[in-house]
């Protein structure tokens, strides 16, 4: 559920209900974001707030700072590292060599000044590229 309540409002959505809501309440919302509000499940709302506050954390912005230097092809090597991916698993969904996600994986280690893989699957994690 979390996707779809970030993609609509990523989409200038300015409402989102969850299908079980009671239609009357659809109505009533309906006529809220007509008029100019937001209006959000609380069940969604919840979730937003969590994670709003999940990546606000002072941990979570120095591992966006610190893995801000990545290549955008670096960033998804670590994310599919931090998944727990091989190097050869890495190779083949980014459809490269083995040894070609080996070096990127130590480019990795040494840009983020991490002494190995467990390291930087938990500032990935930090930094949000895992769920």
């Amino acid at each position: 559920m979390d996707e779809f309540v970030y993609s609509a409002l990523a989409a200038g959505a300015d409402g989102f209900l969850l299908k079980e809501t009671d239609p009357t309440e659809i109505q009533r919302v309906v006529h809220l974001v007509a008029s100019g509000s937001a209006m959000l499940s609380p069940t969604a709302a919840r979730r937003l707030a969590d994670r709003y506050h999940r990546t606000n954390q002072p941990q979570t912005i120095t591992a966006r700072a610190r893995i801000a230097p990545l290549t955008p092809r670096e960033s998804g090597v670590l994310a599919l590292l931090a998944r727990g991916d091989a190097n050869a698993e890495i190779a083949q969904r980014l459809g490269m060599r083995e040894s070609t996600a080996k070096t990127h994986v130590s480019r990795i280690l040494s840009a983020l000044q991490v002494s190995n893989r467990v390291q930087a699957a938990l500032l990935a994690r930090d930094a949000g590229l895992t769920p």
